[in-house]
């Protein structure tokens, strides 16, 4: 069925799961992300289908017969067999109202899968040549009603019998090794997968940044001890005449002008990598709102990271005032 030149009669957004062929009783995800399903009416059959395209496949196409029965198996998880498919579908919805919602359109239109059934039956027994008239009803979807009209009886031939037997059969031998129960259990465990690997790697990011902030420190304890030994060496020479009336003033007080704007370079360099870090620390901690005990121990080890600047700081103005006090001398 073309999606393009038909239009989905209701859609939403679910996670696709099929039962697994092997086992009986464990889902397997049919789709990576939640997907669009869609019920469409195929004029050209006269049938209701479920259909969900993943990619470039259908994941879901799906035949709604009379016989079928969607059911809900939890809050935000339902099922139904396609006996046609020899499979079982399942949908995962991220809200109970969504689930309440596809479950009452699956009802509507599996009455109208009822209605057109027994319409297309009515036609074939009373098939001539006139009934050619007829031909345009075939493009136009069975009203869709819930209760039908309680003056119309359902036919149902020997073989559409035999169908619902064997549909029957069927999805009693899908669900016999297993219960219902560890059925939602392993569609909810994938969910909970799911969430728990885009935690870890957001953990993972942030430790990441954790480590470069690090790496970032050291360097910045290196710079600090090297100036340190140049004010040393300075307050040295300032403290021993002799040696420094071999030393030219000017070329003295020139060195002190440009270790004091290096200084100050590093310091606005400080101020502007801080207020960087404090940006990536408020969307880390951001990112890591759902996971309480691992959004602590990053802050921990930003909060260390901040008191380290914060002495670093305080050291490099330290060091300013030095180098001013022995300018002024």
């Amino acid at each position: 069925l073309s999606t393009a030149k038909n239009q989905p009669i209701f859609s939403a957004r679910a996670h696709v799961f099929q039962i697994d062929p092997a086992t009986k009783r464990n889902w397997l995800p049919a789709s990576k992300h939640a997907v669009t399903v869609s019920f469409f009416y195929d004029a050209s059959r006269n049938v209701y289908r479920i259909i969900s395209v993943g990619g470039t496949k259908a994941i879901i196409n799906s035949t709604i017969t009379p016989n079928m029965t969607f059911t809900k198996t939890s809050q935000k998880f339902g099922q139904w067999a396609d006996s046609r498919a020899n499979t079982v579908y399942g949908l995962g919805f991220s809200t109970e109202q969504q689930l309440q919602q596809f479950a009452e359109q699956f009802k509507e239109v599996k009455e109208a899968a009822r209605l057109a059934r027994e319409k297309s039956q009515e036609r074939y027994e009373l098939a001539n040549p006139a009934l050619n008239i007829l031909s345009d009803d075939r493009h136009s979807p069975p009203l869709l009603t819930v209760n039908g009209p309680g003056e119309e009886k359902l036919f149902r031939s020997k073989s559409a019998e035999v169908e619902l037997t064997v549909e029957k059969e069927r999805v009693k031998k899908m669900l016999s090794e297993g219960s219902m129960c560890e059925i939602n259990l392993e569609a909810e465990l994938f969910t909970l997968q799911d969430s728990n690997a885009k935690l870890v790697a957001a953990l993972q990011e942030a430790n990441g940044s954790v480590e470069q902030w690090k790496q970032q420190l050291a360097e910045y304890q290196e710079e600090t001890d090297r100036l340190r030994e140049q004010v040393s060496e300075l307050e040295a020479q300032l403290g021993h005449p002799a040696a420094a009336a071999h030393t030219d003033k000017e070329e003295l007080s020139r060195s002190l002008e440009e270790l004091e704007a290096l200084l100050s370079a590093k310091d606005q360099e400080l101020e502007r990598r801080n207020t960087e870090l404090e940006g990536q620390i408020k969307s880390t901690e951001k990112t890591l709102s759902s996971s309480r005990e691992e959004q602590e121990k990053a802050e921990v080890e930003v909060r260390h990271f901040l008191e380290a600047l914060d002495v670093k700081i305080c050291d490099l103005n330290d060091l300013r005032q030095s180098l001013a006090n022995l300018v002024d001398k």
